[in-house]
């Protein structure tokens, strides 16, 4: 087991660089969070991460960071890792449509990764707010386990602008249905048990609804005017990326397939935040919330063997500096390990694992060996970027550590002391 953190010239920087935050209750006075607005600046996306779903001080410090982007620095747009399909209806409770109720029924069936609290928090702000506040998702539909939440809209614009191709995508979707599940961990493998000509026909009609899509801009948007179109495309690009991800998933489960192949998801993460950006008002500033996996700015690699392009990555190639990634990690406590099977209806459970000492070398080890191993703590990590020779190399994720410049890949780090899963999520 490892020793101690101990002091290191990387850790006097993090020392120097580092804020406390006293407060954990997103309830509570926000004047602990003012050194944020320098932090932030001007940057019009600030993605807030986290190591592991399903932990408590996680969903609770989001969810204050949240209330302080809104309140005190005008952020306008909530985008969250959750399908961009099954999202639009929330978007609509969120800005008063529907009963207090009603919500309980839009994410029945979904993985509960924290998206309801933020949602109430927003719909009473927008009561008496100027400037409401909306709801985004961005992530392939059902978290890469369904083609229905994207493929049933698509057809039912293609009944009104293009009613030939109506009976090619209810095919696909009816193909799709075979497999379905409530995630990837789910649909993936049994999409492996198609025959090899079944994958194929999807795979080859959702390409050619696409091209033709494209192909037929004008006349759709003409038939179903602009907006409809660009919504459709987009639904519809959800539901290509995420077959191509049923194939990388079921080939990485294996074994099998090309570097980098499960990078599909993350594109569509970042091109839907885009598309949602490009579509705002002028100014429209973003509260990005994803798992820190999505969110850093350099590739993903597990044995030294390219896993992913993170979304983090495109957002920071299209952005810039007007892209924010802060992790957001803890050094004791317990993580949400998520061991698959197959007959859970998410593909997998979730236990309770405890922490052990932070691996020398981890960012978490870093905070405890400047002192800053118990509480909360955010450090600015720009500054530190080039000056010192041991900066951390890995990052906790859930119950293990991957291995990436963690300088490099986050802009800032929160870290708490202690994390705790949520419980009752065992069977989810």
């Amino acid at each position: 087991m490892p020793g101690p953190a101990r002091p290191t010239p990387f850790t006097d920087l993090l020392r120097q660089h580092a804020i406390e935050l006293t407060e954990l209750d997103p309830e509570a006075p926000l004047e602990d969070l003012e050194p944020l607005r320098d932090l932030i600046g001007d940057a019009r996306v600030v993605a807030l991460g986290e190591n592991s779903h399903f932990i408590d001080e996680f969903a609770a410090l989001r969810e204050r960071l949240l209330r302080f982007l809104v309140e005190r620095c005008g952020f306008t747009l909530l985008a969250f890792e959750y399908g961009f399909a099954e999202a639009l209806p929330l978007d609509a409770w969120a800005r008063g449509e529907g009963s207090e109720d009603s919500l309980a029924g839009h994410l029945a069936g979904t993985i509960p990764i924290g998206v309801e609290a933020p949602l109430r928090r927003i719909r009473r702000y927008n009561r008496t707010a100027a400037a409401p506040v909306r709801f985004a998702g961005l992530d392939v539909p059902a978290a890469g386990g369904s083609l229905r939440p994207a493929l049933a809209p698509v057809i039912d614009h293609l009944r009104r602008v293009d009613p030939e191709t109506v009976p090619a995508a209810e095919r696909a979707l009816r193909l799709a249905d075979r497999f379905a599940g409530g995630s990837a961990a789910v649909a993936a493998p049994a999409w492996a048990r198609l025959t090899t000509a079944e994958q194929d026909d999807l795979t080859a009609t959702l390409a050619r609804l696409l091209l033709r899509f494209r192909a037929l801009e004008p006349l759709y948007a003409e038939r179903g005017g602009r907006p409809g179109y660009d919504l459709a495309l987009r639904l519809l690009e959800g539901a290509c990326h995420a077959d191509h991800g049923f194939r990388a998933m079921a080939e990485l489960f294996a074994g099998e397939g090309l570097p980098g192949d499960t990078s599909a998801r993350d594109s569509y993460l970042a091109g839907s935040l885009l598309w949602h950006l490009e579509r705002s008002a002028p100014g429209t500033r973003v509260v990005l919330a994803a798992h820190n996996a999505h969110l850093q700015t350099v590739p993903i690699s597990f044995d030294g063997r390219l896993t992913g392009i993170p979304m983090g990555r495109c957002l920071r190639d299209a952005l810039g500096d007007d892209y924010l990634a802060i992790g957001l990690t803890a050094v004791t406590g317990h993580t949400a390990d998520m061991p698959r099977d197959e007959s859970a209806p998410f593909g997998f459970t979730v236990a309770a694992t405890a922490l052990a000492a932070p691996e020398p070398g981890s960012v978490e080890a870093a905070f405890a060996g400047a002192g800053l191993g118990s509480g909360t703590h955010l450090a600015d990590l720009r500054p530190l970027r080039g000056r010192a020779a041991d900066p951390p190399d890995r990052i906790r994720l859930q119950g293990s550590y991957l291995h990436t410049p963690v300088v490099a890949a986050y802009d800032a780090m929160l870290c708490t002391g202690g994390s705790t899963v949520t419980r009752g999520l065992g069977a989810l």
